[in-house]
């Protein structure tokens, strides 16, 4: 029986250089602060002219700031690669898992993880070279953040019916990775070859 697709929600992030890590790690936890299921006291940061929610929890900050800094090593040299004003281009995916148990092969472990939800951000790394081109980037970062949080917060209040139940005591029920670059839907990404 094939598995319906999770819904994935795509996020498009615009920031120059030197924003982009605070952009991405805002998106980030306003994404956790959603849907991480342990319990949490609220916490904010202000990114640019945004307040925006902070999940404190260790190990995930530390997973947040592993992956946005791969991503922006991997955006600084893919524009140095290329001409400074094209627009780098890179993405990365937040992934919720329910684990299920495996009805089949029993020689395999007996749990799987099934991913119920995907959020994909698509990041554009612009590099302002005047004072007017940076308040104007300035100015389209803050409304991108904007609408990125708007988008979030108007998802997860109205798309909740394909969040699996809790059925762990487990302080959170549901493991999640972020992926730098995620691949494509075929054979490959479902073994974890890629």
């Amino acid at each position: 029986m094939e598995q319906r697709r999770p819904p994935e929600y795509i996020i498009e992030v615009f920031a120059d250089p030197s924003s982009v890590k605070d952009v991405v790690r805002g998106i980030l936890h306003t994404i956790f602060f959603h849907r991480f299921f342990p319990s949490i006291r609220p916490r904010t940061r202000d990114v640019l002219d945004l307040t925006l929610p902070v999940v404190e929890d260790v190990e995930l900050e530390t997973l947040i700031d592993q992956r946005t800094a791969a991503l922006v090593q991997q955006l600084d040299t893919s524009s140095d690669m290329r001409t400074r004003n094209t627009g780098v281009r890179g993405s990365m995916a937040v992934q919720f898992f329910e684990k299920k148990r495996r009805k089949a092969w029993s020689f395999m472990k007996a749990d799987e993880e099934v991913c119920w939800e995907q959020w994909t951000l698509d990041v554009t790394l612009a590099t302002p070279r005047t004072e007017t081109e940076r308040a104007k980037v300035r100015k389209a970062m803050e409304a991108m953040l904007l609408k990125a949080a708007m988008k979030i917060v108007t998802t997860v209040n109205r798309e909740k019916d394909h969040i699996p139940p809790i059925t762990t005591s487990e302080a959170n029920p549901f493991p999640y990775q972020i992926v730098i670059n995620p691949k494509g839907d075929g054979w490959g990404t479902r073994m974890g070859i890629f």
